[in-house]
């Protein structure tokens, strides 16, 4: 007889139902305990009809269904696809479960098809292996092909594969392997092109667990909402995509780590299941990207639906032959509302790439996409020997990239190019990849039909000497400097070149010499006046400091009396008292120098909380040349305390002022 495990938790409502403290399920109702449907534990306990007190009853934990209590034998050869969905198939009938592997390899020639309310939990040793018999599901028709590519098109030819489910998991710490069965191209009848393929599902859980050689995609869902992923793992690198997440809402994934050899971890958004579907509310944190041949963190290239709201934080990033953070809109998507923080990336040709193309690659005649409202905080990248320069290029009229802002983003491109004609590169306005527009005639950024762009304490600096100017900005509008540094090549024209813009702005610049940038323009017209209030200045020497510090003034270039020196020893800290007319947030601009090629990182904290754990203060080249490093921060109506502390035995950098801008 197949087991079923239940719970202690069953037996207590069993015994709870026996002494009559709480009232049988209603007629109809999914009946608790064993393998039948586990109680729901948001439901109040009934009142005891003799009057006392309510009992509260710990809900079941989902009853367990062993595959091998199902025929699977899991020696590595045997097929165990029948025995697998037998056991799902149990627990779906019984109203939801846990189907458990224990250590062993289920060989599946066939297709795992997964059912609502069903757990497989993989424990270590447990793997899933694929298999090259070509006997896994057809793919199915599809009247919306032309719409985006084959692997997009058709969900049926995975591994596994499930439509329209509900409340379903993938947990445990063992591995689901294609093991070099599954088909990178466009698959014949009978063959897999994907680990886990799912469509139209509520209540995703994919967590600890390993997939590996995934074919064309380790991952792909389309049309899914609330989606949980913790310490995920893909090792893919040998076939081609991650995981694409396609037409999908309400998105948490913390912890993962996907290697891939396409896109790692890519979100979309197709005419697959013929309709304009919307996309957003996702989190990213903690986790680490790889792509071999294309883009680790991307939009696109299917861009139907609208994208929003998109958090990206403490994500690291080791390879990418096209974008490290790419974002595209090629099928009349509006993308908007992102934001990347603390990101890593080495070893990536294009650092950051944005576009706006006219392909309309979807039904209901799409106009063009836009790209607005942007973010990127804390950015360092660093490229391969060959790059495409940072890039943001939109379309002219609605297709216009608006509203974008780098706070501290530092980039270093090889660089290695002579001087060049510095007129627009040519563009293909229906490609996607970073090649599709030419070389572009800055070896940092290049920056063309685009309005309100600005950068803030950030930088570009190249490996080898270049030609090009580091910034060129064509056919925009509102595109603002301030506290940048730029490295300057020793044929470079220009440092700044500004073409057809109207309202540009470079203050406070400087090259990484510590002199002025040199900016030229042509058509342009310069607007530096101030976007809003004037920031607060409170003077380090005027601060607390630790004992042993000192006010120094013997590196020129501080403003007010001096700066402050603090101990070279963990722990050294420097603490502002400042005012906040309001209640808001505001940004933090602290003011420092680092003679050393050693990074100084401090943790940055306000009223006690920290808020920036190890921020970077880089060196800056020379004791007297000054940067400065800019954190958000939510302040208080009144008086604040700001403090940063050294974390390592280095200490802090020289100490100049703390600039607190208007909460907002």
């Amino acid at each position: 007889m197949k087991s079923v495990r239940g719970s202690t938790a069953t037996v207590l409502l069993g015994l709870a139902l026996a002494l009559g403290v709480l009232q049988p399920p209603a007629t109809g109702a999914p009946a608790p305990a064993g393998a039948s449907a586990p109680v729901d534990g948001s439901r109040p306990p009934a009142a005891s009809p003799r009057g006392g007190d309510l009992v509260t009853v710990p809900p079941p934990v989902a009853a367990e269904f062993d595959v091998r209590d199902y025929g699977a034998v899991g020696n590595g050869s045997t097929n165990d696809t029948g025995a697998i969905n037998r056991a799902i198939t149990a627990a779906n009938s019984a109203g939801g479960g846990t189907v458990r592997f224990t250590s062993g390899t289920y060989e599946s020639k066939n297709t795992i098809h997964m059912k609502s309310h069903v757990t497989l939990q993989l424990d270590a040793g447990a793997t899933i292996s694929g298999n090259g018999a070509d006997t896994y599901d057809p793919p199915e028709t599809n009247p919306w092909d032309d719409y985006q590519d084959y692997g997009h098109s058709h969900f049926h030819n995975a591994m596994i594969h499930g439509d329209r489910l509900t409340n379903i998991g993938f947990t445990g710490s063992g591995t689901i392997d294609g093991d070099g069965a599954l088909i990178t191209g466009n698959p014949k009848s009978g063959e897999a092109d994907k680990i886990i393929s799912l469509t139209r599902c509520t209540n995703l859980t994919l967590s600890g667990i390993t997939l590996r050689e995934g074919g064309h995609f380790a991952a792909l869902i389309n049309d899914c909402d609330n989606v949980v992923s913790d310490r995920l793992v893909m090792d893919t690198a040998m076939d081609r995509d991650g995981w694409n997440i396609i037409s999908t809402t309400d998105v948490r994934i913390t912890n993962a780590r996907l290697e891939a050899n396409d896109d790692a971890l890519a979100f979309k958004s197709d005419y697959a299941l013929g309709a304009k579907l919307s996309n957003g509310n996702v989190t990213v944190t903690d986790s680490h990207l790889s792509a071999g041949c294309c883009n680790a963190l991307m939009f696109g290239s299917e861009t139907c639906g609208d994208f929003t709201n998109y958090r990206f934080e403490r994500i690291t990033i080791k390879g990418s032959d096209k974008s490290g953070l790419g974002m595209v809109s090629m099928d009349g998507a509006k993308i908007s509302d992102v934001h990347y923080k603390d990101i890593t990336m080495t070893e990536v040709r294009s650092p950051i790439t944005q576009k706006v193309g006219t392909r309309k690659r979807c039904g209901n005649n799409p106009g063009v996409g836009s790209i607005s409202d942007i973010t990127y905080t804390n950015v360092r990248a660093s490229g391969q020997s060959a790059s495409f320069s940072p890039t943001l290029w939109g379309e002219s009229g609605s297709g216009r990239i608006r509203n974008i802002t780098f706070d501290n983003t530092d980039l270093t491109v090889p660089g290695g190019n002579g001087t060049m004609a510095t007129t627009p590169p040519s563009n293909q306005p229906t490609g996607y990849n970073p090649n599709s527009i030419g070389t572009r005639p800055a070896y940092g950024w290049y920056i063309r039909n685009a309005e309100n762009v600005r950068f803030t304490d950030s930088e570009v600096r190249f490996n080898a000497n270049d030609g090009r100017p580091a910034v060129i900005a064509n056919n925009s509008s509102g595109i603002r400097f301030d506290r940048f540094t730029a490295q300057r090549g020793s044929t470079s024209p220009a440092d700044l070149l500004f073409q057809t813009v109207t309202g540009y702005c470079a203050a406070n610049s400087a090259n990484t010499g510590g002199g002025a940038l040199r900016v030229s323009q042509t058509g342009s017209t310069q607007d530096c006046a101030p976007t809003g209030p004037a920031p607060t200045r409170y003077e380090a020497e005027n601060a607390s400091w630790t004992p042993g510090s000192t006010v120094d003034s013997n590196h020129t270039g501080f403003s007010g009396s001096g700066f402050v020196n603090t101990p070279n020893t963990t722990g050294a800290h420097v603490e502002w008292t400042v005012t906040a007319a309001a209640a808001g947030t505001a940004g933090l601009v602290i003011g420092y120098a680092n003679g050393t090629t050693a990074d100084r990182p401090m943790d940055i904290s306000v009223n006690g909380t920290t808020i920036a754990a190890g921020r970077s203060f880089p060196g800056t080249g020379a004791w007297t040349t000054w940067r400065t490093v800019t954190v958000p921060a939510g302040l208080l109506s009144g008086a604040n305390t700001v403090r940063v502390t050294a974390t390592t035995a280095n200490g802090a950098p020289n100490l100049d002022h703390l600039d607190v801008e208007s909460p907002r």
